[in-house]
């Protein structure tokens, strides 16, 4: 028989005892502490997301109260032949240079995954990029880089190729910003190598046996296993690239040129805010950035269930 005296059993609607009830709240306090700077940071997000709702529909100059004028704002976007302009360098930098740099992240990822020596030093090498591309003084060294007596040039002359001041024509301004963006793969390709070696070996080993080659074992192997963070690489490339705006601001100066080549939408919205102090058309023009951001990233996860592959 035991010595020591068992605690009684729950009874159903039983009230919990008080120092049960005090620790509660006590647990419930210290999540609300933690949660503290994300509230606080919260409304410096909340209070300017709705403030710019209403600005969108309003003539504003940061000095004159807001006017309200409905939505004359975006009924002159839509007649606005510069606002056209960058929404389709805004496209075309999108739709070229993402796929483009998705396509070099998973092909450096799959060469390092293959057992390279030093793999941890590649890996920051390809990844450093991603870190300073955005950056002011990267825009700048790739502005020299691609000018006029720059290194391109430089390299074609030794070939007796007179080489244009690429970003001073508005044939290549946009086409070197275009390279600059493939050249920052880093951060998918680090996402791609981790996907990558989960794969189990053994899916490799069975097609190969049966003869799949190794073009075969991508399209049926990597491919569909690596579908998920393919797609999640695709979303976050996409949103980025839309939101592009230091690139093109340096390398213009401010000015979008040549001949509004690199006009990119932000660049227009920042001059329509900040230069020409319509404060109401730039917040108009976010909205819409907003709304196309959200179309596109919709339009990716209803077309996911096609080719998207999940384990379960």
């Amino acid at each position: 028989m035991s010595t020591t005296l068992d605690a009684p059993p729950a009874v159903a609607g039983a009230r919990p005892s008080p120092a049960r009830r005090r620790r509660k709240p006590r647990r419930d306090r210290a999540g609300y502490l933690f949660l503290l700077p994300w509230f606080a940071g919260m409304l410096f997000t909340v209070i300017p997301f709705f403030a710019s709702l209403y600005l969108a529909f309003t003539d504003y100059n940061l000095l004159n109260a807001p006017k309200w004028i409905g939505l004359d704002n975006f009924t002159e976007m839509f007649g606005d032949a510069v606002w056209a302009q960058s929404l389709k360098v805004t496209f075309v930098y999108t739709f070229v240079s993402v796929p483009l740099s998705l396509a070099a992240a998973l092909g450096v990822a799959m060469v390092l995954n293959r057992g390279v020596r030093g793999l941890a030093v590649y890996r920051a090498v390809f990844y450093l990029p991603s870190l300073l591309g955005g950056s002011v003084a990267i825009v700048l060294l790739w502005k020299y880089i691609f000018g006029l007596d720059g290194i391109v040039n430089g390299f074609l002359g030794w070939f007796g190729v007179n080489g244009p001041g690429w970003t001073s024509d508005p044939d290549y301004a946009l086409t070197t910003l275009i390279v600059l963006h493939i050249w920052t793969f880093g951060s998918p390709m680090v996402i791609f190598l981790a996907g990558l070696r989960q794969i189990p070996v053994m899916y490799y080993e069975a097609a190969a046996m049966d003869g799949a080659s190794k073009w075969r074992q991508f399209r049926s192997i990597t491919l569909p296993l690596l579908s998920p963070i393919v797609f999640f690489n695709l979303i976050q490339s996409l949103i980025s690239s839309f939101q592009t705006f230091t690139q093109g601001y340096v390398m213009s100066g401010g000015a979008g040129g040549p001949a509004n080549s690199t006009m990119f939408y932000n660049l227009y919205l920042y001059q329509q805010g900040f230069s020409q102090f319509r404060m109401g058309y730039a917040s108009a023009m976010a909205w819409m950035l907003l709304v196309i951001i959200a179309a596109f990233t919709a339009l990716n996860f209803l077309t996911a269930r096609y080719w998207v592959h999940y384990d379960n």
